[in-house]
Protein backbone atom coordinates (compact mmCIF):
# COMPACT_ATOMS: atom_id res chain seq x y z
CA UNK A 1 0.00 0.00 0.00
CA UNK A 2 1.90 3.16 -1.29
CA UNK A 3 0.86 7.05 -0.57
CA UNK A 4 -0.49 8.75 -4.00
CA UNK A 5 0.06 7.33 -6.94
CA UNK A 6 2.07 4.42 -8.55
CA UNK A 7 4.85 4.97 -11.14
CA UNK A 8 6.84 2.80 -13.18
CA UNK A 9 9.67 3.16 -10.67
CA UNK A 10 8.42 1.07 -7.50
CA UNK A 11 11.57 1.74 -4.99
CA UNK A 12 11.11 5.53 -5.20
CA UNK A 13 9.03 6.54 -1.83
CA UNK A 14 6.41 8.87 -2.16
CA UNK A 15 6.21 11.48 0.36
CA UNK A 16 2.91 13.03 -0.46
CA UNK A 17 -0.15 12.17 1.94
CA UNK A 18 -3.28 11.84 0.44
CA UNK A 19 -5.70 14.91 2.15
CA UNK A 20 -9.03 13.34 1.16
CA UNK A 21 -9.55 11.64 4.38
CA UNK A 22 -8.68 14.42 6.28
CA UNK A 23 -10.82 16.87 4.54
CA UNK A 24 -13.65 14.33 5.15
CA UNK A 25 -13.12 13.94 8.90
CA UNK A 26 -13.03 18.21 9.38
CA UNK A 27 -16.19 18.23 6.99
CA UNK A 28 -17.79 15.87 9.53
CA UNK A 29 -16.88 17.82 12.39
CA UNK A 30 -17.84 21.37 10.86
CA UNK A 31 -21.22 19.92 10.45
CA UNK A 32 -21.62 18.37 13.85
CA UNK A 33 -20.58 21.83 15.59
CA UNK A 34 -23.50 23.78 12.78
CA UNK A 35 -25.81 21.10 14.46
CA UNK A 36 -25.09 21.27 17.71
CA UNK A 37 -24.59 25.17 18.51
CA UNK A 38 -28.35 26.42 18.20
CA UNK A 39 -28.90 23.39 20.98
CA UNK A 40 -26.65 25.37 23.31
CA UNK A 41 -27.85 28.93 23.10
CA UNK A 42 -31.66 27.25 24.05
CA UNK A 43 -30.39 26.46 27.48
CA UNK A 44 -31.95 25.46 30.76
CA UNK A 45 -31.93 28.60 33.54
CA UNK A 46 -31.76 26.85 36.79
CA UNK A 47 -31.72 28.85 40.59
CA UNK A 48 -29.34 27.59 42.07
CA UNK A 49 -29.31 28.35 46.41
CA UNK A 50 -27.05 30.57 47.30
CA UNK A 51 -25.30 29.28 50.32
CA UNK A 52 -23.00 31.82 53.12
CA UNK A 53 -20.21 30.29 54.10
CA UNK A 54 -18.31 31.90 56.98
CA UNK A 55 -14.62 30.82 58.45
CA UNK A 56 -15.33 29.09 61.72
CA UNK A 57 -13.16 31.38 64.26
CA UNK A 58 -13.28 29.00 67.08
CA UNK A 59 -10.12 27.78 68.05
CA UNK A 60 -10.07 24.86 70.62
CA UNK A 61 -7.89 25.54 73.83
CA UNK A 62 -4.67 23.68 74.72
CA UNK A 63 -4.61 21.45 77.97
CA UNK A 64 -0.67 21.05 78.67
CA UNK A 65 -0.60 18.32 80.93
CA UNK A 66 2.61 17.26 82.27
CA UNK A 67 5.16 14.37 83.84
CA UNK A 68 7.85 15.44 85.94
CA UNK A 69 10.49 13.16 86.90
CA UNK A 70 9.12 11.83 89.67
CA UNK A 71 5.79 10.57 88.18
CA UNK A 72 3.49 14.04 89.41
CA UNK A 73 1.37 15.33 87.20
CA UNK A 74 0.52 19.02 86.25
CA UNK A 75 -1.95 20.39 84.48
CA UNK A 76 -1.03 23.76 82.75
CA UNK A 77 1.34 24.34 85.45
CA UNK A 78 -0.60 22.79 88.60
CA UNK A 79 0.37 19.84 90.44
CA UNK A 80 -2.71 17.74 90.29
CA UNK A 81 -3.09 13.87 92.03
CA UNK A 82 -4.40 10.84 89.36
CA UNK A 83 -8.44 11.25 90.61
CA UNK A 84 -8.59 14.71 89.73
CA UNK A 85 -7.19 14.11 86.70
CA UNK A 86 -9.46 11.60 85.59
CA UNK A 87 -12.29 14.84 86.87
CA UNK A 88 -10.40 17.41 84.57
CA UNK A 89 -10.07 14.93 81.55
CA UNK A 90 -14.14 14.04 82.14
CA UNK A 91 -14.66 18.00 81.79
CA UNK A 92 -12.94 19.12 78.92
CA UNK A 93 -13.91 15.80 76.77
CA UNK A 94 -17.36 17.03 77.21
CA UNK A 95 -16.34 21.13 75.55
CA UNK A 96 -17.00 21.83 72.28
CA UNK A 97 -14.92 22.12 70.51
CA UNK A 98 -12.61 19.60 72.60
CA UNK A 99 -9.66 21.07 73.31
CA UNK A 100 -5.59 19.61 72.15
CA UNK A 101 -4.26 17.40 75.13
CA UNK A 102 -0.71 17.75 74.88
CA UNK A 103 1.26 15.40 77.50
CA UNK A 104 5.00 16.41 77.83
CA UNK A 105 6.88 13.73 79.61
CA UNK A 106 10.34 14.10 81.70
CA UNK A 107 12.88 12.01 79.81
CA UNK A 108 13.46 10.35 83.58
CA UNK A 109 9.69 9.47 84.09
CA UNK A 110 8.55 6.07 83.30
CA UNK A 111 6.85 5.36 80.30
CA UNK A 112 4.38 3.68 82.42
CA UNK A 113 2.89 7.07 83.64
CA UNK A 114 2.76 8.57 80.81
CA UNK A 115 0.70 5.69 79.44
CA UNK A 116 -1.19 5.56 82.72
CA UNK A 117 -1.89 9.42 81.83
CA UNK A 118 -3.01 8.23 77.92
CA UNK A 119 -5.20 5.72 79.33
CA UNK A 120 -7.17 8.08 81.74
CA UNK A 121 -7.64 10.15 78.37
CA UNK A 122 -8.98 7.32 76.41
CA UNK A 123 -11.60 6.57 79.12
CA UNK A 124 -12.37 10.31 79.59
CA UNK A 125 -13.12 10.13 75.66
CA UNK A 126 -10.71 12.94 74.42
CA UNK A 127 -10.09 12.60 70.90
CA UNK A 128 -6.96 14.96 70.67
CA UNK A 129 -3.56 13.82 72.20
CA UNK A 130 -0.43 15.31 71.01
CA UNK A 131 3.10 14.95 72.74
CA UNK A 132 5.47 18.01 73.58
CA UNK A 133 8.95 17.40 73.14
CA UNK A 134 11.91 19.25 73.96
CA UNK A 135 15.10 18.55 71.56
CA UNK A 136 17.25 20.44 74.11
CA UNK A 137 17.13 17.83 77.15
Amino acid sequence: MAFGTMDDDADEVMNEINMTPLVDVMLVLLIIFIITVPVMKHSVNVDLPRAANQPEDIKPATVRLAVSSDGQYHWNGAAITDSQLEENLKAEAGKDPQPDLHIQGDKEVRYERVAQAMAAAQRAGVRKIGFVTDPAK
